[in-house]
């Protein structure tokens, strides 16, 4: 969910090495941006003349990245269009968060973690979820000293000033590790300078920018919560329900249309990730073409459902509760929430 300001330096020449590698395999810009033009006019031609649309405020919970990259996608397309919505995404800043614009009325959906979804609906804000795409956890744990992350008991470690350490807390609870978090800002520095024991990293991001700054990941310092017991889904569509109640056929647009994003970006991944290049390069994000490519194969490779290999988009019963148990036995939620409570 993080980026980090070295980033495009040390991308740099990770870049060109990797490009090196790929050879002609990939088409060219040109024809990235011919096909992506091509399917804007498809579905342009589909949508009546005059047709009104319907304002509509989507904010993802943090910034342009590829994590998001179905949502641009249906942007760019016109799914959003085509389904009635003429909606506006708006991201988050370091200072005013998703969940803010979502509290003051200013956004009509967001994005969350399951585990952050219940903590909200815990502290007293209904939410329903109207579109689920995560289907694996992409949290792990990366040791600097090379040690198992479960063997490290009493360890420094770093994690998230802006959340998202729900399950590690719990697991580091459960598996009686006594880890002392050390609260962190969105960067890889504390890791690499050694002030912390290990880090909190998601799969998608984190992992890959200790990857591009030379450091050596492998299964002995690497704990994969997808690969566990702690296998919680994360992020999915959600709005207040008092909102959704109120706009319930927008809302069923906005995650149809979503969907088909979706999976027009797993089938067009060249052209998604061109798509989520020109957001980055709109509100100058420090990241680079690599990382989002990577982020993005991650990202879609988490929304397969494991038994099926396909996009499910359904939100488990199984994890919800998961979920609950392990956060109301230690501590992170109060009330025994039911995954009705999280349906429209």
């Amino acid at each position: 969910m993080k980026h980090n300001w070295s980033v495009w330096a040390i991308g740099l020449l990770v870049a060109l090495q990797l490009t090196a590698c790929q050879g002609n395999k990939e088409p060219s810009q040109e024809v990235i941006l011919r096909n992506i033009a091509a399917a804007k006019d498809s579905v342009a031609r589909i949508i009546p003349e005059g047709k009104e649309l319907t304002s509509f405020t989507f904010t993802p919970q943090w910034t342009p990245q590829a994590q998001f990259a179905g949502y641009y996608v249906a942007q760019e397309l016109g799914f959003y269009r085509e389904v009635g919505l003429d909606v506006t995404i708006i991201h988050p800043t370091l200072t005013y968060s998703a969940m803010n614009r979502i509290r003051n009325s200013e956004s009509d959906a967001t994005t969350l973690q399951l585990s952050q979804a219940l903590e909200i609906i815990d502290n007293g804000i209904p939410m329903v979820n109207i579109l689920q795409t995560s289907m694996n956890n992409a949290l792990a744990i990366v040791s600097r000293t090379g040690d198992n992350p479960l063997t490290m008991h009493g360890a420094r470690v770093g994690s998230w000033v802006s959340g998202y350490d729900q399950i590690p807390i719990c697991m580091s609870i459960k598996e009686g590790l006594d880890y002392n978090w050390m609260p962190m800002t969105n960067s890889i520095t504390p890791f690499l300078a050694n002030a912390v024991d290990a880090i909190t990293v998601m799969v998608y991001n984190e992992y890959y920018q200790l990857m591009q700054a030379g450091v050596e990941l492998n299964e002995e310092n690497t704990f994969r919560f997808r690969d566990s017991k702690y296998n919680i889904q994360e992020d999915g569509l959600y709005m207040k329900r008092d909102h959704y109640l109120e706009h319930q056929q927008e809302a069923e647009a906005l995650a149809k249309a979503s969907r088909k994003g979706w999976e027009w970006t797993k089938a067009h991944p060249n052209e998604a990730l061109e798509i989520v290049m020109q957001y980055v390069k709109k509100e100058n994000i420090a990241t680079n073409r690599i990382l989002q490519k990577k982020m993005l194969n991650e990202i879609i490779d988490l929304q397969l459902d494991k038994e099926s290999g396909e996009q499910a988009f359904t939100l488990r019963r199984d994890m919800v509760a998961s979920a609950v148990e392990l956060m109301r036995e230690y501590g992170l939620i109060q009330h025994e929430l039911d995954y009705e409570e999280l349906i429209p």
